[in-house]
């Protein structure tokens, strides 16, 4: 059984969904890249870091951002060569950004910038929020959890936490600290 994915750091995810080449026809299959992926491109040839040093600011081994960037810089040649799109996906990320949820729509915002006050939810407008830690994620980010009765199991990798069932009420399982967990309650 392999080791498990430490969680990665990022500044923001992208502010688009991904890329797709103009003048191709017909539908290709498009190279999904993880946001772990697009940071290591972002911190070496955008912000022109050294290995060392964009693998300290991800949190990972300088190993670990050489095999990171050498897949990014494989999935970008192979989406150019091919003339194929990107989509940039999800991974084992957390932002560095405050985070934050609201208590009354169970939803998870970040609030990039800083110097301002966040006072209401971005997406219902409620004023009960509360602002999330990273450590509460990454303890909460391997646990399964029955919303009806309150029973924790740690989560198998590769098996959805929605797809178990709770031992002792039959319920549906679900990822603890999953935005719409708050809403069972």
């Amino acid at each position: 059984m392999p080791r498990p994915k430490r969680i990665r750091k990022m500044l923001n995810p992208p502010h688009f969904k991904g890329f797709k080449p103009s003048g191709v026809t017909g539908e290709t299959s498009p190279v999904l890249m993880d946001f772990e992926e697009y940071e290591a491109i972002r911190l070496s040839d955008f912000e022109l870091f050294g290995q060392v040093e964009a693998a300290r600011y991800m949190g990972v081994s300088r190993p670990t951002f050489t095999r990171i960037y050498e897949s990014a810089r494989r999935k970008v040649a192979l989406a150019f060569v091919e003339g194929r799109p990107i989509i940039f996906q999800g991974g084992k990320v957390y932002f560095d950004s405050e985070w934050y949820t609201c208590s009354h729509c169970g939803c998870f915002f970040n609030h990039p910038a800083k110097e301002q006050v966040v006072s209401f939810c971005t997406l219902c407008g409620s004023p009960s929020i509360s602002q999330c830690s990273q450590e509460q994620a990454a303890d909460e980010a391997d646990i399964c959890i029955c919303p009806v009765c309150g029973y924790e199991k740690e989560h198998i990798p590769g098996n959805p936490c929605n797809a178990e069932f709770c031992p002792s009420c039959n319920g549906r399982m679900m990822r603890k600290g999953a935005p719409h967990r708050n809403r069972n309650r």
